[in-house]
């Protein structure tokens, strides 16, 4: 999966990055309005963007910016960053208004800790439309992916999406095969392609 590099820090406001559209669930159903995401590395930060052109169901106790639990019974995005050696994985869940949570597993579902634990120092950010349609970005710090994760070119990754709440339509930037969707397969990730965030300024 492409991971973009990015030399300059980068500036909410000012994310000027492709987005790589998803446009079929799980299932293969097209969705009636597409869904984006995008990943970007910075000298700081990883950076995950992703975007929905509808109006989204969000859990009633998320807030902007603040950690909560349970975010995916509702509308939201997620990231899978998985260590293929260790066999360990985070996964990062971001609301549309910019609430997230974290949690480190050591195998399939099987988590690090009991309790939740709020990874330090992420900041996320969130604009929503009067039509609905939302972009939300969490920064996650690199010193720590790199000591939790050993993250680097070797890491294996997924972008996910619960949508269109209470429906629900599950939706994977990775083949998960059939039946049930089941986001928890850090063996069928896809291992990190790091490529140069082109000039979005020039034709």
């Amino acid at each position: 999966m492409t991971v973009f590099t990015s030399s300059r820090s980068l500036i909410w406001g000012d994310l000027d990055v492709p987005l790589f559209g998803l446009t079929k669930d799980v299932h293969g159903v097209v969705l009636e309005n597409p869904a984006a995401f995008s990943l970007v590395v910075d000298p700081q930060n990883l950076w995950f963007i992703a975007n929905h052109l509808s109006p989204a169901q969000i859990h009633p106790k998320a807030r902007p910016g603040i950690f909560q639990a349970e975010l995916w019974r509702y509308d939201v995005a997620e990231l899978f960053l998985a260590d293929p050696v260790s066999g360990r994985y985070f996964e990062f869940n971001l609301a549309p208004n910019g609430a997230w949570w974290s949690c480190e597993f050591t195998a399939p579902r099987v988590r690090a800790e009991e309790v939740d634990i709020a990874m330090p120092d992420i900041a996320t950010f969130s604009e929503m439309a009067a039509d609905g349609s939302w972009l939300a970005t969490m920064a996650i710090p690199l010193d720590l992916l790199k000591a939790r994760l050993d993250f680097g070119s070797q890491t294996q990754i997924n972008v996910t999406m619960i949508l269109e709440t209470p429906e629900q339509k599950f939706i994977s930037a990775v083949d998960l095969g059939s039946g049930e969707p089941n986001f928890h397969q850090p063996d069928r990730f896809s291992q990190i392609m790091l490529v140069p965030v082109p000039d979005m300024g020039n034709p």
